[in-house]
């Protein structure tokens, strides 16, 4: 794997509102992603943050707004396409609950992340690079997704991603099923796979401390709005409303 052209990589969403028939959750969100830097999007479950990783996917189609990705170069309006086509310009999801095949093997899951044609043709350098990387996985390569710990299969889903040879990599709550010393380990790791990849990183996640630690920038997001943004990690963790309610101020 070698790094992309962070600079010409990066996502911009404005004014979107989206949500499930009936039900607004995501009102006029605005926010942005620039090349090389990892972004959060912090916020408690029910807020919208897994809704806007799924339209920025392709999984849920907004009512309204503007999401563009520029990627080496090239601009791409994302509202309409499909999550293949999405997938096929450089942008890789690693999805809430891992989502892996649990009857199928590690290898055999992470094969599957490399359907893009780009990646294809590279399978034998990106399994060398995941496996060097997470030399767990090369020791279980042939085991059963299903039948690792919840830990291991964070490994596999975040390698899984990296297999479509990204520019762009979604985070949705890494943290999720995760012992406190695991999720410590699983957002160290993003971290280091972005400076090796060079990649750009938006990460949706709960857990404020963690998430902090390897944020450039951030958006607290309550009831499908953006309340605050913060262009460092130090204006988020000294922000009022973040220090009552998420890291348990006074």
């Amino acid at each position: 794997m070698s790094k992309g052209l962070t600079l010409a990589n990066s996502l911009a969403i404005e004014g979107l509102h989206a949500g499930y028939g009936e039900v607004r959750v995501l009102s006029g969100i605005s926010i942005d992603v620039r090349g090389g830097e990892t972004v959060v999007l912090l916020g408690t479950n029910g807020n919208g943050k897994s809704t806007l990783i799924k339209c920025i996917m392709g999984q849920v189609r907004p009512t309204a707004g503007r999401i563009e990705a520029t990627i080496d170069g090239t601009t791409y309006d994302l509202i309409g396409k499909s999550t293949e086509d999405i997938v096929g310009i450089g942008i890789s999801l690693v999805p809430e609950g891992r989502r892996l095949f649990p009857k199928l093997t590690v290898e055999e899951n992470l094969l599957l992340g490399a359907f893009r044609e780009f990646a294809r043709v590279r399978i034998s350098d990106s399994l060398a690079f995941c496996f060097d990387a997470f030399p767990r996985l090369k020791e279980r390569r042939r085991q059963l997704a299903g039948s690792m710990s919840g830990g291991e299969q964070q490994m596999l889903a975040i390698a899984r991603a990296l297999m479509a040879l990204p520019k762009i990599l979604l985070v949705d709550e890494p943290s999720v099923g995760l012992a406190p010393i695991l999720v410590s380990k699983t957002i160290e790791t993003i971290a280091n796979l972005k400076r090796q990849l060079g990649l750009t990183v938006l990460m949706a996640e709960q857990n404020f401390r963690q998430a902090i630690r390897i944020a450039d920038r951030g958006y607290v997001l309550v009831h499908g709005q953006i309340v605050l943004s913060a262009d460092d990690p130090q204006a988020l963790q000294k922000n009022e409303l973040v220090r009552r309610f998420y890291l348990g101020g006074g």
